[in-house]
């Protein structure tokens, strides 16, 4: 694995004259390392490195001397988003090169991330996460929602896809995406909707009659806080009747389509029960268990990348919102996470900020995984 310095050595400095008097790879360090140890905004690093001195000075030569919060505001807004992502791809492919085989693709909204003065919506990211490694991998902006597909186009373009299974909601199941990821080396596995309203409607026929057999079938239970959910798996390998020569309005091929599956979820609580049903595409004839185990990897994405950043890292309430500043923030965020899931895997990312934060042995520690 190649350390945080070496996958930033030829990161371009966007600076000019005396605002390059910190050194570029001093004042990345110190927000990377305070952003693990519980720092969540540009006044917060500032604050981190003039408290924390003695520990950034035993591996840092800071010639400057400590960056401001001005300094770091300033760095993050003109940084070049794309070519910051890129210098760390190395580092997050090193940390999250084990167990890929499941890679999830899910927007996200910075919602306090719009300036109203320039007329600017929020930052929309789109996200590709490896659910077993529980890493992210790599991160494209999104102008907006709308297009959120194009944009997770062009991130599974920079990711190998070889033998991976990629995972997306009903937004994502498009033929062309079905494609690039065929052709990439990879399998899909998308949710199917009312967005594609008649193959829906004849998916969500077809496991709905009785008549039909399916191929293989898996039931798991799940019981906590007093909940019960049933879920319950089925899947068919017999498409030959959706690649016929109809074509309907909303009926773009899926490129390799093996296999139909439908997950029913039934839920009780408080002594009501509630069922609802989903179905999938998928471009392999995977058995219901397996069918099972990559449905529930994939909602790993929601569990383990959004919500820890939203409660540990509080990016709901992110209020940066000039420039570059929003975006480069949330590689910032995501590179910190995956620091933080390989150090101490016994501890939560909670438990581990926080102690980062207190001891500098224990931040010693976590900060080993960056060289």
């Amino acid at each position: 694995m190649l350390s945080i310095w070496s996958s930033l050595a030829d990161l371009p400095d966007p600076r000019n004259g005396n605002a390059r008097r910190h050194n570029l790879l001093d004042v990345l360090t110190i927000a990377l390392t305070a952003s693990i140890c519980g720092a969540e905004s540009c006044v917060d690093f500032a604050d981190f490195a003039r408290d924390r001195e003695a520990l950034f000075r035993e591996f840092l030569k800071l010639p400057g001397g400590l960056p401001s919060h001005d300094t770091f505001s300033r760095l993050f807004r003109l940084l070049d988003p794309s070519a910051f992502a890129g210098c760390f791809a190395r580092f997050l492919d090193g940390l999250g090169e084990e167990g890929t085989g499941v890679i999830a693709i899910d927007g996200k909204t910075m919602r306090r991330s719009f300036d109203r003065a320039a007329g600017r919506s929020p930052l929309h990211v789109v996200t590709a996460f490896a659910a077993d490694a529980r890493m992210v991998i790599g991160q494209v902006a999104a102008g907006d929602k709308e297009s959120e597909i194009t944009a997770a186009r062009t991130l599974l373009g920079l990711i190998d896809l070889t033998g991976a299974l990629v995972t997306g909601d009903a937004l994502h199941c498009q033929g062309e995406t079905a494609r690039l990821i065929k052709d990439r080396g990879g399998d899909w596995l998308f949710t199917l909707k009312a967005n594609r309203p008649l193959q829906h409607a004849e998916v969500r026929g077809w496991f709905a009659d009785p008549v039909s057999r399916p191929d293989s079938e898996h039931t798991t239970t799940d019981a906590d806080n007093g909940r019960i959910e049933v879920r319950r798996h089925a899947v068919s390998h017999d498409v030959s009747w959706m690649l016929s020569d109809r074509r309907h309005p909303d009926e773009a091929p899926m490129p390799g389509l093996a296999m139909l599956g439908m997950v029913e979820a039934t839920v009780t609580r408080d002594g009501k029960t509630t069922t609802v049903r989903r179905h999938y595409l998928s471009s392999v004839a995977m058995d219901a268990a397996r069918f099972a185990a990559a449905v529930r990897a994939h909602w790993r994405i929601e569990n383990c990348l959004h919500w820890v950043l939203d409660v540990s890292f509080d990016e709901d309430r992110a209020r940066n919102r000039r420039d570059h500043g929003p975006e480069n923030l949330t590689t910032l965020r995501n590179l910190a996470l995956n620091v933080l899931r390989t150090a101490r895997p016994d501890i939560s990312i909670r438990r581990k900020r926080k102690r980062s934060g207190w001891s500098d042995e224990f931040a010693r520690s976590v900060l080993g995984q960056m060289r």
